[in-house]
Protein backbone atom coordinates (compact mmCIF):
# COMPACT_ATOMS: atom_id res chain seq x y z
CA UNK A 1 0.00 0.00 0.00
CA UNK A 2 3.05 2.23 0.43
CA UNK A 3 3.30 4.75 -2.37
CA UNK A 4 -0.15 4.02 -3.81
CA UNK A 5 -1.38 7.43 -2.80
CA UNK A 6 -0.20 10.46 -0.85
CA UNK A 7 -1.81 9.00 2.29
CA UNK A 8 0.23 5.77 2.08
CA UNK A 9 2.64 6.84 4.82
CA UNK A 10 -0.24 7.64 7.17
CA UNK A 11 -1.82 4.23 6.64
CA UNK A 12 1.49 2.47 7.34
CA UNK A 13 2.36 4.60 10.37
CA UNK A 14 2.36 3.13 13.85
CA UNK A 15 0.08 5.96 15.01
CA UNK A 16 -2.65 4.84 12.61
CA UNK A 17 -2.26 1.17 13.54
CA UNK A 18 -2.55 2.10 17.22
CA UNK A 19 -5.80 3.90 16.46
CA UNK A 20 -7.12 0.87 14.60
CA UNK A 21 -6.11 -1.57 17.34
CA UNK A 22 -7.71 0.36 20.22
CA UNK A 23 -11.31 1.41 20.56
CA UNK A 24 -12.45 3.37 23.61
CA UNK A 25 -9.51 2.02 25.60
CA UNK A 26 -10.24 -1.65 24.75
CA UNK A 27 -7.26 -3.55 23.32
CA UNK A 28 -8.03 -5.35 20.02
CA UNK A 29 -6.96 -8.76 21.44
CA UNK A 30 -9.28 -8.36 24.39
CA UNK A 31 -12.07 -7.19 22.05
CA UNK A 32 -12.00 -10.52 20.18
CA UNK A 33 -12.73 -12.35 23.43
CA UNK A 34 -15.67 -10.12 24.33
CA UNK A 35 -19.16 -10.63 22.98
CA UNK A 36 -21.26 -7.88 21.39
CA UNK A 37 -23.15 -7.02 24.56
CA UNK A 38 -19.94 -6.62 26.55
CA UNK A 39 -18.55 -4.37 23.83
CA UNK A 40 -21.65 -2.16 23.88
CA UNK A 41 -21.84 -1.90 27.66
CA UNK A 42 -18.08 -1.28 27.82
CA UNK A 43 -18.38 1.71 25.48
CA UNK A 44 -18.32 4.62 27.92
CA UNK A 45 -19.41 7.17 25.32
CA UNK A 46 -22.48 5.12 24.37
CA UNK A 47 -23.33 4.33 28.00
CA UNK A 48 -23.02 8.02 28.94
CA UNK A 49 -25.42 9.01 26.16
CA UNK A 50 -27.93 6.27 27.06
CA UNK A 51 -27.74 7.17 30.77
CA UNK A 52 -28.19 10.85 29.89
CA UNK A 53 -31.36 10.07 27.95
CA UNK A 54 -32.74 7.67 30.57
CA UNK A 55 -32.15 9.90 33.60
CA UNK A 56 -33.63 12.94 31.81
CA UNK A 57 -36.74 10.99 30.76
CA UNK A 58 -37.33 9.70 34.29
CA UNK A 59 -36.82 13.18 35.77
CA UNK A 60 -39.09 14.67 33.10
CA UNK A 61 -41.84 12.20 34.02
CA UNK A 62 -41.47 12.87 37.76
CA UNK A 63 -41.52 16.65 37.27
CA UNK A 64 -44.53 16.46 34.94
CA UNK A 65 -46.39 14.25 37.44
CA UNK A 66 -45.66 16.63 40.33
CA UNK A 67 -46.73 19.71 38.35
CA UNK A 68 -49.90 18.26 36.78
CA UNK A 69 -50.76 15.85 39.64
CA UNK A 70 -51.32 13.22 36.93
CA UNK A 71 -49.03 10.39 35.79
CA UNK A 72 -48.79 10.12 32.01
CA UNK A 73 -46.69 7.14 30.82
CA UNK A 74 -46.13 8.88 27.46
CA UNK A 75 -43.77 11.29 29.24
CA UNK A 76 -41.30 8.40 29.74
CA UNK A 77 -40.53 8.40 26.02
CA UNK A 78 -42.06 11.68 24.82
CA UNK A 79 -40.34 14.83 23.62
CA UNK A 80 -40.50 18.24 25.25
CA UNK A 81 -40.63 19.14 28.90
CA UNK A 82 -38.12 19.62 31.71
CA UNK A 83 -35.28 18.67 31.39
CA UNK A 84 -34.45 18.22 27.71
CA UNK A 85 -33.46 14.59 27.19
CA UNK A 86 -32.02 15.47 23.77
CA UNK A 87 -29.66 17.98 25.42
CA UNK A 88 -28.81 15.57 28.20
CA UNK A 89 -28.01 12.79 25.71
CA UNK A 90 -25.74 14.80 23.42
CA UNK A 91 -23.97 16.63 26.28
CA UNK A 92 -23.28 13.35 28.09
CA UNK A 93 -21.89 11.97 24.82
CA UNK A 94 -19.72 15.06 24.19
CA UNK A 95 -18.44 15.13 27.78
CA UNK A 96 -17.54 11.44 27.70
CA UNK A 97 -15.83 11.89 24.31
CA UNK A 98 -13.77 14.75 25.70
CA UNK A 99 -12.77 12.76 28.76
CA UNK A 100 -11.92 9.57 26.85
CA UNK A 101 -10.33 10.99 23.67
CA UNK A 102 -9.22 14.45 24.81
CA UNK A 103 -10.49 17.95 24.13
CA UNK A 104 -8.35 18.25 21.00
CA UNK A 105 -9.70 15.05 19.41
CA UNK A 106 -11.82 14.62 16.33
CA UNK A 107 -14.39 12.64 18.37
CA UNK A 108 -14.85 15.47 20.84
CA UNK A 109 -15.13 18.06 18.06
CA UNK A 110 -17.82 16.08 16.23
CA UNK A 111 -19.88 15.39 19.34
CA UNK A 112 -19.76 19.06 20.43
CA UNK A 113 -20.98 20.21 17.00
CA UNK A 114 -23.78 17.62 17.09
CA UNK A 115 -24.73 18.80 20.60
CA UNK A 116 -24.89 22.43 19.47
CA UNK A 117 -27.08 21.54 16.48
CA UNK A 118 -29.44 19.38 18.54
CA UNK A 119 -29.84 21.97 21.31
CA UNK A 120 -30.35 24.81 18.84
CA UNK A 121 -33.00 22.79 17.04
CA UNK A 122 -34.79 21.97 20.32
CA UNK A 123 -35.07 25.67 21.19
CA UNK A 124 -35.87 26.79 17.65
CA UNK A 125 -37.86 24.78 15.15
CA UNK A 126 -39.18 22.20 17.62
CA UNK A 127 -40.29 24.85 20.15
CA UNK A 128 -42.14 26.76 17.42
CA UNK A 129 -43.73 23.52 16.19
CA UNK A 130 -45.12 22.92 19.68
CA UNK A 131 -46.54 26.46 19.84
CA UNK A 132 -48.19 26.01 16.44
CA UNK A 133 -49.63 22.63 17.47
CA UNK A 134 -51.16 24.20 20.58
CA UNK A 135 -52.75 27.00 18.54
CA UNK A 136 -54.10 24.56 15.91
CA UNK A 137 -55.55 22.33 18.64
CA UNK A 138 -57.34 25.37 20.10
CA UNK A 139 -58.71 26.33 16.66
CA UNK A 140 -59.97 22.79 16.03
CA UNK A 141 -61.61 22.71 19.48
CA UNK A 142 -63.30 26.09 18.81
CA UNK A 143 -64.71 24.88 15.47
CA UNK A 144 -65.94 21.69 17.13
CA UNK A 145 -67.67 23.72 19.84
CA UNK A 146 -69.33 26.02 17.27
CA UNK A 147 -70.29 23.39 14.68
CA UNK A 148 -70.53 20.27 16.80
CA UNK A 149 -68.44 18.45 14.16
CA UNK A 150 -65.21 16.63 14.83
CA UNK A 151 -62.46 17.96 12.53
CA UNK A 152 -59.44 15.98 13.66
CA UNK A 153 -59.16 12.43 14.92
CA UNK A 154 -56.48 13.26 17.45
CA UNK A 155 -54.80 16.31 18.88
CA UNK A 156 -51.41 17.39 17.62
CA UNK A 157 -48.48 16.85 19.99
CA UNK A 158 -47.73 20.08 21.83
CA UNK A 159 -44.69 18.83 23.77
CA UNK A 160 -42.05 18.75 21.04
CA UNK A 161 -39.64 21.59 21.78
CA UNK A 162 -37.87 23.14 24.74
CA UNK A 163 -37.39 26.51 26.35
CA UNK A 164 -33.79 27.68 26.76
CA UNK A 165 -34.06 26.86 30.50
CA UNK A 166 -35.11 23.26 29.78
CA UNK A 167 -32.21 22.88 27.32
CA UNK A 168 -29.73 24.35 29.81
CA UNK A 169 -30.86 22.01 32.61
CA UNK A 170 -30.67 19.03 30.22
CA UNK A 171 -27.17 20.07 29.11
CA UNK A 172 -25.93 20.42 32.70
CA UNK A 173 -27.46 17.05 33.59
CA UNK A 174 -25.73 15.44 30.60
CA UNK A 175 -22.35 16.95 31.49
CA UNK A 176 -22.69 15.65 35.06
CA UNK A 177 -23.64 12.17 33.80
CA UNK A 178 -20.69 12.15 31.38
CA UNK A 179 -18.32 12.85 34.28
CA UNK A 180 -19.98 10.23 36.48
CA UNK A 181 -19.89 7.46 33.85
CA UNK A 182 -16.35 8.03 32.61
Amino acid sequence: MQGCCRWGNLIDSSLFSDILSKKDGIDARKEKQMNGFELLTGNKILMSAVAGWFVAQVLKTIIHTLVTKKFEPERLTGSGGMPSSHSSTVCAMATASGLVYGLGSFEFAVTVIIAIIVMHDAMGVRLETGKQAKLLNEIVETFRTINGKKLAEEKLKEFVGHTPHQVLVGALLGILIGFLIV
